[in-house]
């Protein structure tokens, strides 16, 4: 299991590493996090909805995604209300106090079995803990950390950012406030996004050692392109706030409640594209493309654009001729009027949208999830062959549209869930100007994704580009970051850790 001195020190890549490197060595292996909170999420295929790192990390693993490998996810809402998703369903939406006090007594037996079910199917558990295990004020309710390490009677490999500074305070510190059993339960350190010299870090090294009576298993570098999809919006902050030119400039607003911004990752990937994120009035410019994201939280973010100011920038974008996409909650943003008649978004009822496209949204009780099956079907656009082709991509969401007559739909759904259907969705509008849909991972269809970048490309007079100008991550992204890991990792004193020996599938 890996625990973290704090959010963000690289559990989750850690993890998908592992994963990785066990599977290349011949074991059954599957993630596990007992509980995550996360706004990116993955949807399995039969519709169960976990933390996306999980997701990834059973690709990684070579394995099916399952409910079980993340059996509890809350999806914040508002400052303190989230979303409770329980084996993949929504249960209800809570807030922090009512989920500690009411659920977590509960949520222990649920752990138990889903790591007794995975130990009866794997040969390996790479199991992710949450935040700290040394939050003293949580701790006797906490399921993800020393509990599931002892439900699991995993050894634990405590990982440190020292790119943060401070990482040696951090790990001795973390071990001094754990309880004399989950310190016993800790079997080394790692630390993690290393940039320096490693020669002037072994004093601290031995230091460490001589001072816990633990060992370093390994300090890995800062992996910065390692084509992984990010677990949470934490990551906006660094990685993705892209501010570098490019030939062509994408902005993605960034929603105070964004998700599953993994959707644009492989814009990031094409060459010549500049992907920024946009949070305030100042700094929209002209962009080549706007885009508005999916949200936990549509009318409260709607809100949000009204406050900034960013809904009469986007206007005036549109009035310009600039393109504007929108994903999920962006699509429904981009309508007249929003409705929320159980109060499943805010209390404020309904709103006004940006008035772009003649459809109203209304929320529903229950949500949409499902892996999909589509059929690009507008005609009305000025470019692409989007009429030849299917697409692959995901629904989360409980907004249900209705489109005015004289807008058609962009596609048509004709898997869900594994199951045939023929639901339509999506609309376009100025000739492809403005399209919009609830299809996650639209841009992960490299014809798509190809088609939409050259239709940027030629309102700027540049040359369009081919697929084989197009990065292709696939499965070698888990390849080489396996390969990084396993090359800075003691793997030898990680075996004798996890007491593995060479039971091979």
């Amino acid at each position: 299991m890996l625990q973290g001195t704090s959010s963000h020190v690289g559990k989750s890549l850690l993890c998908t590493a592992l994963c990785r490197i066990f599977w290349q060595e011949g074991f059954r292996v599957a993630p596990f996090k007992a509980q995550n909170m996360a706004l990116n999420s993955y949807i399995t295929l039969d519709g169960g909805e976990i933390g996306r790192a999980q997701g990834a990390q059973a690709e990684a693993a070579g394995v099916v995604a399952s409910v079980k490998m993340n059996p509890v996810l809350l999806k914040p809402k508002q400052d303190q209300t989230a979303q409770v998703v329980v084996l993949g369903k929504p249960l209800a939406d809570m807030s922090a106090r009512d989920y500690r006090a009411k659920f977590l007594p509960e949520a222990v037996g649920l752990v138990e079995k889903c790591i007794t079910e995975l130990r009866q199917e794997y040969q390996v558990l790479v199991i992710e803990g949450a935040g700290s295990p040394a939050e003293v004020n949580l701790k006797d309710r906490d399921i993800v950390n020393m509990r599931t390490a002892f439900l699991a009677e995993a050894p634990v490999l405590l990982v440190a950012d020292i790119d943060r500074g401070g990482v040696f305070a951090a790990l001795v510190g973390t071990l001094e406030l754990l309880e004399p059993h989950e310190r016993k339960q800790v079997a080394g350190f790692i630390i993690n996004k290393f940039r320096g010299d490693l020669s002037l870090l072994k004093p601290g090294l031995d230091f460490l050692e001589q001072r816990t009576g633990k060992p370093v298993l390994g300090v890995i570098p800062y992996l910065s392109e390692h084509g992984i999809e990010e677990e949470d919006s934490v990551a906006l902050t660094g990685r993705l706030k892209n501010q570098a030119a490019g030939e062509l400039d994408i902005a993605v607003i960034q929603l105070p409640r964004i998700s599953n911004f993994t959707d644009f990752d492989p814009l990031a990937r094409v060459p010549g594209v500049a992907l920024r994120y946009v949070g305030s009035e100042d700094n929209l410019g002209l962009p080549d493309a706007v885009i508005i994201p999916g949200t936990k939280n549509t009318l409260q973010d709607l809100i949000f654009l009204r406050e900034r100011g960013l809904d009469q920038q986007i206007k005036r974008l549109v009035d310009q001729g600039v393109p504007v996409v929108g994903i999920c909650g962006g699509y429904q943003m981009l309508g007249k009027m929003l409705y929320d008649p159980w109060s499943s978004e805010a209390t404020v009822g309904h709103l006004p949208g940006l008035g772009l496209l003649d459809m109203e949204t209304t929320f529903q009780r229950e949500k949409q999830t499902h892996r999909c099956t589509a059929k690009l079907s507008a005609s009305q656009l000025s470019w692409g062959r989007l009429p030849h082709y299917s697409v692959m991509g995901y629904e989360i969401h409980t907004g249900e549209v209705q489109l005015g007559a004289g807008l058609k739909p962009l596609l048509e759904i004709t898997s869900r869930s594994g199951k045939a259907v023929s639901v339509s969705d999506g609309t376009v509008a100025r000739e492809g100007q403005i399209i919009g849909t609830h299809l996650h991972g639209l841009f992960d269809n490299t014809a798509f994704l190809l088609d939409w970048i050259n239709y940027l490309r030629q309102r700027k007079n540049l040359p369009r580009l081919t697929q084989e100008q197009l990065p292709h991550m696939g499965q070698d992204k888990y390849d080489r970051l396996a390969m990084l890991v396993k090359q800075h990792l003691d793997m030898k004193k990680l075996y004798e850790i996890m007491k593995l020996g060479e039971n091979r599938a």
